[in-house]
């Protein structure tokens, strides 16, 4: 499975947010969006998401154009998991997963075994099966993601996208999280997260793309674009890049903690 993009732009108002966007995710890939607030990581996963509707240029899933594609044609195709998530009701973490399977089922059915089967599997793996009767209200940040992760799972997408996954999560929850995504990633999923964390970026993530400004200003495998430069022109910050264990591993370090 792929995801393609060709000279995306959109813009609000008078406002462009995306100006001449190009690139192709492939399977096996954790592609990661790197770049300040307001740059139009959300608004990119948007348009690929055909929530947005009035852009330029081109998305392909898989090959096929999104304009072409039914709302039920692109549930099979990719899962999203936003930034934050706040039912209305106190649902079941089991009924929260379960709502993943809707696109199996017709309207005039209910889930039956397979898909019951697929909830407890993924709970299973994602090491949460002790949370199938907590309420999702009820369960802390970290579990809320990993369970909207095993939704994503049981919809039986091979493109997932993933708005800053991490966002608000602990240092345990982050690891926990970022493990399972890359994880899926190794097993053929096409993944692209957003992200505000160089550090994770760079010791997950197989390629990074920096964003500024609507454009696209780095695009590589991380030892290739990680640098202090890039983070200096991204966040305006300056940063020491320290590399450890044989350059498997870069951390930022703001200068004036130095």
């Amino acid at each position: 499975m792929s995801i393609e993009v060709k000279n995306l732009s959109f813009g609000y108002c008078d406002r462009l947010v995306l100006d001449g966007i190009n690139f192709k995710a492939e399977e096996n890939q954790l592609i990661s969006i790197l770049g300040p607030n307001g740059v139009g990581k959300s608004t990119l996963f948007h348009c690929i998401l055909s929530l947005l509707k009035g852009y330029q240029g081109q998305v392909l899933l898989n090959g096929k154009d999104t304009r072409a594609m039914s709302i039920k044609e692109m549930a099979e195709l990719v899962a999203f998991i936003p930034q934050s998530h706040y039912p209305s009701f106190n649902f079941s973490v089991f009924d929260m997963v379960l709502m993943g399977t809707t696109v199996q089922v017709s309207a005039f059915s209910k889930p039956g075994k397979k898909q019951v089967q697929l909830v407890e599997a993924a709970l299973e793996r994602l090491g949460i099966s002790y949370l199938i009767d907590r309420g999702y209200t009820q369960i802390s940040g970290g579990e809320r993601q990993l369970v909207l992760l095993a939704r994503a799972l049981v919809q039986e997408t091979r493109i997932l996208i993933l708005d800053e996954p991490t966002a608000n999560l602990d240092y345990g929850n982050q690891i926990r999280v970022m493990t399972q995504i890359k994880s899926l990633a190794k097993e053929g999923y096409t993944i692209m997260q957003s992200t505000h964390n160089p550090d994770q970026t760079f010791l997950f993530s197989d390629i990074v793309m920096a964003m500024k400004d609507g454009k696209i200003v780095a695009y590589g495998v991380p030892g290739d674009i990680f640098t202090e430069e890039l983070i200096r022109n991204l966040y305006a910050a300056e940063v020491k890049i320290q590399s450890l264990y044989e350059d498997k591993v870069r951390v930022c370090i703001p200068k004036c903690a130095i």
